[in-house]
């Protein structure tokens, strides 16, 4: 029997949370470039413990599962055994999954496993999601296991959203015998083929004695470099088949050498564009939080007094406390943050992409700026916005580069006066704060109802959500105090991702209090794992903002198809005309040994959170019977210019382009078009695809 290895680009992480160009994404082998494997022996160092006060940095639990040097025995056993006793020997101590033929001998020796928990999930997308939920809390490579066939096309969903937002996990599916392969023998599915695209590396092992070097490479590639997800498809006879297991084993990744140091000059480069910027913004993205870099920034942003923007993916990278914190920027950004961005002379990006969310008509992004773009992944540099002082390299070794570099430049007397820039921002901060009005029939505001959960809940929290209205009220009114408790799919924008990775969450931070934040129809793509979690003892609490409708689609239908609500009511019990709640969420909790409560009034709000808050034996589901109504404020419309942002419907600041002006002054535009007048920008939902 032969081993294949099929490599899918270089891996290098961009940190905030994204897919790497098609460049990245080729079949070639790696550019070269500094750092990274060589062709030493290498084992599992010490395994770090997380805790909700106290978690350990991304990069010190990833370096947990990197091998380093010991000597090792050689002994016979099947290449199943083999794989258990690589994870086993890579320090992984939880692994979600599901059995199925292909995989089935590799479950037989993981049941007698003394390290290797295993989880069985309901549905192989949860467990993907879970894995991914586990990485995310605790800087780890999260596992996840599925059989061959359609075993492993249920896991692609959570592969692809690895993917995008750079997680480190591995997939390990089971195949059809090697022999079968290319016959459409049953449950036969290139699984290799299939996820080439959405993998940082995959492989198809049909040698067992191959097992134990695929598999520390596997951990190798997901966790350094650029994170992301790696798969092992293992055929089945590879699994029954007899082996000498011997650890550690050997690899060499011929051209897989990330680059982690930046380059000094462009580092210096990089600190005197930062001290002679009259308007400078530092865009924060995932990168951030996935090397452990919130320490290091805080040090940048005191040294340069420079106001910041943390994207979607970055939440919680800078206290929400501290005063240089403008939010979020993008489609549903605050105003300060997206006007900033329009408005600066000088982008720091810190391990973000340029996305489209972010950057609006990207033509019009931030016309005036030059750019600093320092990310690990180099393909992500110049792709959408050319960069003057490009920056390749880990997020926490550039930031902390950054520091000196700019303190020596203030000490050289080379400093602008940034005070008209923070008038201009602390202007636009105290006229445009993020708000909501409460629904004047009495119901409840689901603005208010996520705002009540953060505030009641504590800066510990780990918060995942699911996707739509419900995870852009999440970001906007839950305060975001530490790194790491904010968990959402934000590339692929996966309906269900909530509910597993919340269960991935809350095994891999056992002391942590995790809420789900999903939305009703979010909910239901996923709710079956709630028995997962009732039947381990895992006590997520998932808040259901239920409006009775696919929420985002609805805002959509009402902005941009003149309230044609074609197929998103969900018959929830949101509505009263609706009559009867399909499902019941109360009663669907209970069925999976849950807590079900309910809540519809404002005034038993508090009373519920603190009831749900009070479980901590069982998974607890609330569900929130919201006004259906409600809407995401601010918002720039899909495939339009950031300067067209609307704080409310119809309602746009107005400034000078050539002088800061006031921006209390508005333009009401309810009389225009509903993309805000501009006719020749492409209508919002055609433009870049709805969300849910």
């Amino acid at each position: 029997m032969t081993a294949t290895t099929t490599r899918t680009g270089d891996g290098a992480p961009t940190g905030d949370g994204s897919a790497p160009s098609r460049a990245a994404t080729s079949r070639k082998s790696p550019k070269p470039a500094r750092g990274g494997a060589g062709s030493d022996a290498f084992v599992p160092g010490p395994t770090p413990t997380a805790s909700a006060s106290s978690p350990v940095t991304a990069a010190q639990a990833r370096a947990s599962q990197t091998p380093s040097p010991r000597a090792g025995q050689r002994e016979t056993m099947t290449g199943a055994a083999s794989i258990v006793r690589s994870l086993e020997a890579m320090g992984v101590d939880v692994v979600f999954g599901l059995p199925g033929g292909a995989i089935l001998p590799t479950y037989d020796p993981l049941l007698d496993s003394p390290s290797v928990r295993h989880i069985l999930v309901r549905h192989e997308q949860g467990s993907g999601h879970a894995a991914q939920g586990y990485a995310s809390a605790t800087g780890r490579v999260g596992v996840c296991i599925a059989t061959s066939g359609p075993g492993a096309t249920n896991l692609v969903t959570a592969i692809a959203d690895a993917h995008m937002d750079s997680v480190p996990m591995v997939a390990i599916t089971g195949q059809v015998g090697s022999g079968a392969i290319g016959t459409d023998a049953f449950q036969e599915a290139d699984i290799v083929g299939i996820t080439m695209p959405i993998t940082k590396h995959n492989y198809l092992v049909t040698n067992p004695d191959d097992i134990p070097r695929v598999i520390a490479e596997a951990f190798h590639l997901a966790a350094s470099g650029r994170p992301g997800p790696v798969l092992v498809d293992v055929t089945k006879d590879a699994q029954q088949a007899t082996t000498t297991f011997s650890w550690p084993p050997t690899f060499d990744l011929d051209g897989y050498k990330p680059t982690t140091k930046p380059h000094a000059r462009q580092v210096r480069e990089a600190a005197k564009l930062i001290a002679a910027a009259q308007r400078p913004v530092l865009y924060v993205g995932g990168g951030v939080i996935r090397s452990g870099a919130s320490d290091a920034l805080a040090a940048l942003v005191e040294v340069s007094n420079a106001p910041v923007v943390t994207t979607l993916m970055a939440r919680g990278a800078l206290p929400d406390s501290h005063p240089n914190n403008l939010g979020m920027p993008g489609m549903h950004g605050t105003v300060a943050a997206v006007t900033a961005l329009q408005k600066s002379d000088l982008l720091i990006c810190l391990g973000a992409r340029f996305d489209d969310r972010v950057t609006g008509l990207l033509s019009s992004f931030a016309p005036g700026a030059a750019v600093i773009h320092a990310d690990i992944d180099p393909a992500e540099i110049s792709k959408n916005r050319r960069a003057d002082v490009p920056i390749v390299g880990d997020a926490r070794e550039t930031i902390s580069a950054l520091v000196p570099a700019l303190a020596a430049q203030h000490e050289a007397g080379k400093r602008a006066d940034l005070s008209q820039w923070w008038r201009q921002l602390e202007q636009l901060r105290s006229t445009y704060p993020i708000g909501y009005d409460e629904p004047e029939d009495g119901s409840l505001s689901p603005q208010h109802v996520i705002e009540r959960i953060g505030q009641r809940s504590g800066p510990d929290t780990i918060f995942t959500s699911g996707v739509g209205q419900h995870q852009m009220w999440a970001a906007q009114f839950i305060r975001y105090e530490k790194p790491g408790r904010w968990l959402n799919s934000g590339g692929l924008g996966t309906m269900g991702y909530a509910v597993p990775a919340a269960m991935g969450a809350q095994v891999g931070v056992p002391a942590a209090t995790v809420w789900a934040i999903d939305g009703d129809g979010c909910f239901q793509m996923t709710n079956q794992e709630l028995a997962t979690c009732a039947l381990n003892d895992i006590p997520i609490k998932v808040a259901v903002i239920n409006n009775s409708s696919l929420g985002m689609v609805r805002q959509w239908q009402t902005l941009f198809y003149e309230g044609r609500y074609s197929n998103t009511d969900l018959h929830t019990g949101a509505a009263v005309e609706m009559g009867s709640r399909i499902p019941d969420f109360v009663k669907l909790a209970e069925a999976y040994g849950c807590v079900g409560l309910r809540c519809e009034r404002p005034e038993d709000l508090d009373a519920t959170i603190e009831a749900a808050m009070a479980v901590t034996d069982r998974p607890v589901v609330v569900d929130f019977v919201v006004h259906r109504d409600a809407m995401v404020w601010p918002m720039v419309t899909a495939g339009l210019s950031n300067d067209a942002i609307q704080y409310a419907r119809g309602m746009t600041p107005v400034w000078d382009r050539e002088e800061s002006t006031n921006p209390e002054t508005v333009r009401d535009d309810s009389a225009q078009d509903e993309r805000t007048g501009d006719t020749d920008a492409p209508a919002g939902p055609d433009a870049a695809g709805g969300g849910r």
